[in-house]
């Protein structure tokens, strides 16, 4: 008589990070639609809320395992997700999560039934280790894209130096296809803030080797749009074998709705602004939900969108509004275009704006995730990377796909409002060019995410590897 076997039990661990929880999250949504797995979420107490959307569909599928965020030197207490703390804290809340490990460990023991397999975030590579003690398969998230990801193992296997202790010395990554290189000061700031013998910076450097030593490797992409990188890295992480997953554009499988926070503008309001516009005449501006600009990039970028004369919407994060980073006037400014642009400050429906038949720029910091929403909107997209992966993102957007257009890079850079005019009104009036390929590119994510599509059976193939799992502890 076949024995019935019971739902496989996969314990997820996020990067609490909204650019790393909101794709990981959409992939858990996916498993528990399946019907095949029982899922067991760790967050912490303040985090707890970013889950309730799952909670809410699959509350017999999914639960959280909640811990008290460890006391940790560099984070303020009360303070558990990246958005409420400086870029600079990645340093710090990697080692604070590294804590996790064992109440996790003594969780796992407790369970009649416990999971037979970690999927975690890249910036959690001790949960490798964790998982080798536990006996259980270990599964690697990227929410980078594939290039990103290839460009950072590079990094941390070769570990470069400096060249002639130059901030503006290429770094060449030979190994990677179509040998990239980037100037010093583009690397990872992670990279560039290690410190050899230090233990916060050996545990890091250990986390990203554990990456690539782990039994498989989830990445947010597509074939078509990174396929040459994904087989790099099933090359290249030769334990993986076929273990090497590209299951993107990842988004919640009852659609595109935003998930977010509070923002200053009702969603009815933007959305009914943007229905009195023509299509395509609408930019919209971002640069997520990390990056700090200055006074003088903000005073840039609001010129910029003045003198171009474009219909524009701008998302204005709520710390910039404030302090040092808001030594320009906003009120002013929107004052002077409320004819023909929305500044909005805070959480943006972001979604639901580049999906509007309304917008059809989008001027981006390049963040992944902000990268596939470009995609999947079929919007020209102008790229001002800023940090982390965000400057392989533009590499592979503007010289290896052709796109996107390179605006600017970095923070530091003296920039002209009048040259960032035009670029504005040349991306609304006249590149046809590149309004055609986005838009195949576009068609090549919708196919990829079809029923037939190279994604969707990239998902079902990690599902029945999981399964797997589950039958061989049977």
């Amino acid at each position: 008589m076949a024995v019935e076997l019971q739902p496989t039990h996969i314990l997820i661990i996020p990067y609490p990070a909204q650019g790393h929880l909101i794709p990981i999250l959409d992939l858990t949504h996916h498993l528990a639609s399946t019907g095949r797995f029982t899922i067991s979420v760790v967050t912490t107490p303040k985090n707890l809320s970013i889950l309730s959307p799952l909670l809410s569909l699959f509350s017999d599928v999914i639960s959280p395992v909640v811990f008290p965020f460890p006391a940790t030197d560099g984070i303020p207490a009360g303070k558990e997700n990246t958005k409420d703390l400086p870029p600079a804290s990645f340093r710090h809340m990697i080692p604070a999560l590294a804590k996790l490990e064992d109440p996790i460990r003594r969780w796992f023991e407790s369970q009649s039934s416990p999971p037979v397999a970690i999927i975690s975030d890249f910036f959690l590579g001790w949960t490798h280790r964790l998982a080798v003690k536990l006996g259980i398969k270990r599964v690697v998230f990227s929410p980078s894209g594939a290039m990103g990801l290839s460009v950072v193992y590079s990094l941390w296997r070769d570990m470069p130096k400096k060249p002639d202790q130059d901030e503006n010395g290429d770094v060449l990554f030979k190994d990677v296809p179509n040998c990239p290189k980037y100037p010093w000061w583009q690397l990872s700031p992670v990279y560039r803030s290690y410190v050899e013998g230090d233990a916060d910076s050996e545990l890091i450097k250990e986390g990203y080797l554990d990456n690539m030593a782990s039994w498989g490797l989830v990445v947010n992409s597509f074939d078509d749009l990174e396929g040459v990188y994904k087989d790099h890295l099933m090359n290249s992480l030769s334990s993986h074998d076929d273990r090497v997953w590209t299951v993107g554009p990842l988004a919640s499988p009852r659609g595109h709705e935003d998930r977010g926070g509070v923002s200053s503008i009702e969603v009815s309001k933007i959305s009914s602004w943007l229905d009195m516009c023509q299509d395509d005449e609408v930019v919209y501006v971002s640069f997520g939900t990390q990056a700090l600009l200055t006074g003088q990039q903000m005073e840039v970028i609001a010129q910029g969108l003045e003198r171009s004369g474009v219909k524009f919407i701008w998302a204005v994060r709520d710390v910039m509004v404030q302090g040092d980073h808001g030594k320009m006037d906003l009120l002013e400014f929107e004052e002077r275009v409320k004819d023909r642009g929305v500044v909005i400050k805070g959480w943006a429906p972001q979604v639901m704006i580049l999906s509007h038949r309304a917008v059809g720029t989008f001027l981006t910091h390049c963040g992944w995730n902000s990268t596939l929403e470009g995609i999947m909107a079929g919007v020209r997209l102008l790229v001002w990377p800023m940090g982390a992966d965000q400057f392989s993102n533009a590499t592979l957007l503007v010289d290896h796909l052709k796109i996107g257009v390179r605006v600017y890079e970095g923070f530091n850079m003296v920039h002209d409002p009048c040259e960032l005019a035009q670029i504005l009104v040349n991306s609304v009036t006249q590149d046809q060019d590149g309004r055609r390929r986005i838009k195949k590119m576009q068609n090549n994510a919708l196919e990829a995410l079809s029923e037939n599509g190279t994604s969707s059976k990239a998902l079902l193939r990690l599902v029945n590897k999981l399964c797997e799992l589950n039958e061989k502890e049977c």
